[in-house]
């Protein structure tokens, strides 16, 4: 994962898109994961890179001044069910979402 926007999408509004986290298809062993199992995880996966923010994202007045906002390159978590998946023009996997949707930056 780059962080960059090769997706060939700009999110409006209050969007942002992040590119999901690679599900795992191989245990750590070596042992193949059979496809419902890789299904489940890809649709629990919570958490990516973020690729491409709006202009109007994470700008509501309420934001505390000492809390740092997302942003590009930056790997977040986000709620479950919360956003729409689409293919970029490049071929991956994306989800685009309201920013309220991300509920954590990594720490560094």
């Amino acid at each position: 994962m780059t962080g960059q926007n090769t997706s060939g999408w700009s999110p409006m509004e209050y969007k942002v898109i992040v590119e999901p986290r690679e599900v795992e298809k191989k245990t750590k062993g070596g042992l193949i994961l059979a496809d419902e199992t890789v299904e489940k995880d890809e649709f629990r996966r919570q958490e990516g890179i973020l690729v491409a923010v709006s202009p109007m994202a994470f700008t509501f007045p309420e934001w505390p001044e000492d809390v740092p906002k997302p942003k590009t390159g930056d790997r977040v978590m986000f709620s479950k069910f919360s956003a729409d998946t689409f293919v970029g023009k490049d071929g991956k996997d994306y989800w685009i979402m309201k920013d309220t949707s991300i509920m954590a930056i990594e720490e560094s």
